[in-house]
């Protein structure tokens, strides 16, 4: 390396650590998500005039990366320059264009301040309640700057205040009953937190009575509208894909899988392919395969220990010892997906060989003029410590529901969609690819913090396909026959399920899709239940560009996965795979260049 490339490498990874540290300092929530506990006692301001100051932080982030000159970094630091990039401009346009904290309650969730004080132990007790009597002792007002954003924005969709009702309730929970459990377990550490706790109760009830009469009048239109879409899918997907082309590359694909699922249908049920067979061999299997409410966590559990035998018997993956624990999805959360997965952040100081923790950083108003921050050497490997463990949160049907649409909702995530939910949530998906990322140590810690969505779900859902692929069992008998291939026939109804995502997120966000219309395609198409295509429906609503990155990440992880096998010949697929998962979570465009293809 040259000594102009030498000093251009150093002055990026010192501009992308003050950048990185901006961008944490504006958002603790997230921050302290990720691990990094310096703002665990502050909540992220969404005042007017914090818009100005974030506005201006990050165009001069975005000045202090566009003087890097890239014909002199690596390639590796050429991918954190760009995936840098790419987050500061989408924040800037969300802050100054979409700018959803005028319109959607969600945005100002407050059940996320003390979510990861509860849930997670990144902090000492003392230092924990600490900040839970902080956040809680702002919660007044975070939601009085709320409800000014929100009243002075274009108006509210109901499906949003609704969602956001709900998730209150979840949050009051936490304080009546999580909060005080944990300060009875640490008395002596428990001063202040009464007071606070009662202030943000008052503040929370007071706020969610606003939001009731605000639902009478909710009727802003919750779609996003073409322009506005096709910018939050290029910041979302990290793809050149726009959404027209998205469109017909889905529906080419809707009909190849259909295929595919019409011929395993037809070997499953051991007779020739007929119209209607699949609805007719899928409602089977939901019969066969039939829970109750309180048999899906234990569904899970079970399909959970199987799975982290199975990836290990076949080698599809080096898979670590991290503990994964199946939960409840917190009320807080609910709302928007049925299952997700939450591993412990990447920043957390007792991660394996993580670096240590940088005190924090100064003033970040003038990036370009700040001193680069200490370097220190990574501590010893401490990854004995690392026992936070990865949860899977199985959200249950929710309880204002009627029996009915319930009952439907239990069909769809009958045991065996629940096999297949699990290799997507846990083995060999996002459990095991996560549990790869926190290892990864590259120059800066863009990649640590800063995930690819369509990477993340391209890789759950490629994983899904592998997993059917070699079967739930290896065993050869007539049985574990009929459940591998009960594993496939579910695996191919997510994968049409991934591709209408798609269509429904384009359709929806950039057309005129209607309920009804839409409810008909998940149903007849996608052979969903009733209960699972009327929460897809507003889950279409609540969210935009990322129902998209389960079918967009899967087309090009798998391509990636093809290419990488191709240009290593002889190679076993688990080493393929751990080199695809080795580089932490960047966006699959990205991958292919730090992997050379």
């Amino acid at each position: 390396m040259s000594s102009s490339s030498h000093e251009m490498t150093r002055r990026f990874r010192e501009v992308a650590e003050r950048v990185l540290d901006a961008l944490l300092a504006q958002s603790p929530e997230w921050a302290l998500d990720l691990g990094d506990p310096r703002g665990a006692h502050r909540l992220t301001d969404h005042s007017v005039e914090a818009d100005a100051h974030r506005v201006a932080v990050l165009t001069d982030a975005l000045g202090s990366l566009d003087e890097i000159d890239t014909d002199l970094i690596p390639a590796d630091d050429l991918v954190d320059l760009e995936m840098l990039r790419t987050r500061v401009s989408a924040d800037l346009w969300h802050t100054t264009e979409l700018r959803p904290h005028t319109w959607d309650p969600l945005h100002h969730s407050p059940g996320e301040a003390v979510h990861a004080l509860l849930e997670r132990d990144t902090l000492p007790a003392p230092e924990r309640l600490e900040a839970l009597a902080a956040r809680c002792a702002a919660l007044p007002a975070y939601l009085d700057t709320a409800r000014a954003r929100l009243s002075e924005g274009p108006g509210m969709p109901r499906v949003h205040v609704e969602t956001a009702l709900g998730q209150l309730r979840g949050a009051r929970a936490m304080l009546t009953d999580d909060l005080p459990a944990l300060a009875a377990r640490h008395p002596e550490a428990s001063a202040g937190i009464e007071p606070a706790r009662e202030a943000a109760l008052a503040a929370l009830d007071e706020y969610a009575s606003w939001l009731r009469i605000e639902a009478e009048f909710a009727t802003a239109d919750p779609r996003l509208g073409a322009r506005r879409f096709a910018a939050q899918l290029w910041y979302t997907l990290d793809s050149e894909l726009s959404p027209e082309a998205l469109l017909v590359r889905a529906e080419s694909d809707l009909l190849a899988t259909e295929e595919a699922i019409a011929e395993t249908a037809a070997e499953y049920a051991g007779e020739p392919r007929r119209a209607g067979q699949v609805a007719e061999v899928l409602s089977g299997l939901a019969d066969e395969y039939a829970l109750g409410a309180d048999g899906v966590a234990p569904a899970c559990t079970d399909s959970l220990e199987h799975l982290r035998s199975r990836v290990r018997e076949l080698d599809l993956a080096t898979v670590y010892d991290d503990p994964v624990r199946v939960i409840p999805m917190p009320e807080s959360r609910r709302g928007v997906a049925v299952a997700y997965c939450d591993a412990p952040g990447p920043l957390d100081p007792n991660a394996p060989d993580q670096p240590a923790r940088r005190p924090p950083p100064p003033s970040n108003e003038h990036l370009r003029r700040q001193p680069p921050p200490a370097r220190r050497p990574p501590p010893p490997s401490n990854e004995h410590l690392w026992r936070q463990p990865t949860f899977i949160a199985v959200a249950p049907p929710p309880e204002d529901w009627p029996a009915e649409r319930q009952a439907s909702f239990l069909r769809e995530y009958n045991a065996g969609m629940l096999r297949n939910l699990m290799a997507h949530e846990a083995m060999p998906g996002h459990a095991l690819q996560l549990a790869h990322a926190a290892r990864h140590r590259g120059r800066t810690r863009v990649r640590s913090v800063l995930g690819s969505g369509t990477f993340v779900e391209g890789w759950a859902v490629h994983a899904e396909e592998v997993l059917a692929g070699h079967g739930w069992t290896g065993d050869t008998g007539p049985a574990d026959r009929r459940a591998n291939l009960a594993l496939r026939l579910v695996q191919l109804k997510m994968r049409l399920r991934a591709i209408l995502n798609a269509i429904l997120d384009v359709r929806v966000h950039a057309g005129d899709l209607t309920e009804a219309e839409a409810i008909s395609l998940l149903t007849e198409r996608g052979h969903q239940e009733e209960g699972e295509a009327a929460g897809k429906w507003r889950r279409a609503l609540l969210t935009s560009a990322q129902l998209s990155s389960y079918y967009v990440g899967y087309a090009e992880v798998s391509d990636i996965v093809r290419d990488l096998a191709r240009e290593r010949p002889g190679e076993p697929l688990g080493r393929i795979h751990d080199a695809v998962l080795a580089h932490g979570s960047p966006s699959p465009r990205h991958l292919r260049t730090l992997l050379g293809l």
